[in-house]
C-alpha cells in the first residue's frame, strides 16, 4: 500500500491517485473514477472530489493508497 503525505485536513480523491502515480493524469483519474473503476474503503466511489482522510483507503487496479498526515 502506498502512503501518501499531505499537509491539509484531506485530500481529494482524483489528487490522491495522481501523487500516488496511480494515473497519469487529472484526465484520466476523471475518467477511471466517474467509469467506476476506483473503490475508496471498499466501496465503488464515483466522486471526483471525495474528501480523503488518514484512515481511508483507495484501490485502483488492485493497489492501494492512503493519505497521512505529516508528523
Amino acid at each position: 500500500m502506498k502512503t501518501i503525505t499531505i499537509t491539509t485536513e484531506y485530500v481529494k480523491l482524483q489528487d490522491l491517485l495522481k501523487l500516488a502515480n496511480l494515473v497519469s493524469s487529472g484526465g484520466e483519474a476523471k475518467e477511471r473514477i466517474q467509469g467506476g473503476e476506483v473503490l475508496v474503503n471498499g466501496e465503488i466511489c464515483t466522486q471526483r472530489g471525495k474528501k480523503l482522510r488518514p484512515g481511508d483507503v483507495a484501490r485502483i487496479d488492485g493497489e492501494d493508497c492512503t493519505p497521512s498526515y505529516a508528523d
